[in-house]
């Protein structure tokens, strides 16, 4: 089949996550002369096909066939795609089974290649992603398969396709603040120690503050916060207790330890306590590697676009490859739709990404 063709059988599988709905083992199928080890855990499929061609580097394509729930909106069934003026309609359409279709496709048709070419998908990466990706390169390093490169198929186009591509993606610090005070009375302050009172005097230089100036390939990281509640909803009772919480999207110049150091400077003898959690690192592919490189010219080639270096937006399954080492970029089709009600993408973006994962496998030397 080609492959708008396979495109539209992928769409057609309600794999809500961590549910692959059977497309895995359709996948395993469709490329035969792969290798397939499946990575089960937790109720969370995966697989990692692969095929040694050459000596030379291992290039691995990435992505989920999970989706979300299509929820609510829909001008037609979400699992049976639906072609309208060129596009196609369906749960998964540029999130990401665009990306799956186009190399899936790409690698099947591939008769040559210097060295070997593999493909990983998991069933959960709109979920926890903890038995997804993370596991399966877990076990790659101790099975010695892991690649020297990877390209994740997200949804990373602005504007038209081709005109971006992701090196690299922010980092997410998430933090919980409690403020401890003393409740009381509200016609009586002065007994009490009211946590709302003393936040505020701190808020105005925390709130929305750039905890660095960024660089050439990273917005600045901002202190976020996100959920502030205290008190019984009285009029007449002070809260005892206040509870901030907070996230910061970081790039490579800020940690977690510098995120400590930031609260506790205006935090500092006000009795509080203080949690964070980093859900994902942050990482950057240097410009000048390989894989750049060869994406670059790919793109230009079947596109004429010249795609700018992004890394903008939340975070994805290309951070578990890059705290492997493993040089990581992400590029996809046009991302205005996903996870929305009738999400949809272009039959041409679905084919230009194909050829460009084409040209790529073709002139990876």
């Amino acid at each position: 089949m080609e492959v708008i063709e396979l495109f539209k059988r992928l769409l057609s599988f309600p794999s809500v996550t961590p549910d692959d709905a059977g497309s895995l083992e359709f996948i395993a199928e469709y490329l035969e002369g792969f290798h397939a080890l499946h990575f089960d855990k937790n109720g969370v499929k995966n697989l990692f096909l692969y095929k040694k061609f050459g000596e030379g580097d291992h290039l691995c394509f990435a992505g989920h066939v999970d989706v979300v729930p299509p929820g609510e909106g829909w001008q037609s069934d979400p699992f049976e795609p639906i072609e309208r003026d060129g596009f196609i309609y369906a749960r998964g359409a540029q999130d990401m089974k665009s990306g799956v279709a186009a190399f899936v496709q790409a690698c099947k048709e591939a008769k040559e290649f210097n060295g070997t070419l593999s493909i990983l998908l998991t069933s959960d990466e709109e979920g926890e992603a903890k038995w997804g990706t993370k596991y399966v390169l877990q076990e790659l390093k101790r099975m010695h398969l892991l690649p020297d490169y990877a390209i994740v198929a997200e949804p990373t186009c602005e504007q038209c396709f081709g005109d971006a591509i992701k090196i690299g993606r922010r980092g997410s610090i998430n933090g919980v603040i409690e403020k401890i005070g003393k409740q009381g009375h509200a016609a009586y302050p002065e007994k009490a120690v009211n946590p709302i009172h003393k936040v505020a005097q701190v808020l105005p230089k925390m709130a929305g503050v750039d905890l660095d100036e960024g660089d050439e390939f990273f917005a600045p990281s901002k202190f976020v916060i996100t959920d502030i509640r205290a008190g019984m909803e009285v009029t007449n009772v002070t809260p005892g207790k206040l509870k901030m919480m907070f996230n910061v999207r970081n790039n490579t110049k800020t940690t977690m330890q510098d995120v400590e150091r930031f609260v506790h400077k205006f935090f500092d003898g006000m009795n509080y306590t203080l949690k964070l959690s980093q859900s994902a690192k942050p990482f950057l592919t240097d410009p000048k590697s390989k894989v750049v490189q060869v994406i670059d010219r790919a793109i230009q080639k079947v596109t004429g676009i010249i795609p700018k270096h992004s890394t903008a937006g939340g975070t994805s399954d290309a951070r578990f490859f890059a705290e492997y080492g493993v040089k990581t970029i992400e590029f996809g089709v046009k991302n205005d739709a996903i996870h929305a009600p009738n999400e949809r993408t272009h039959k041409d973006e679905v084919i230009g990404l194909y050829r460009v994962f084409k040209e790529v496998i073709a002139s990876f030397e």
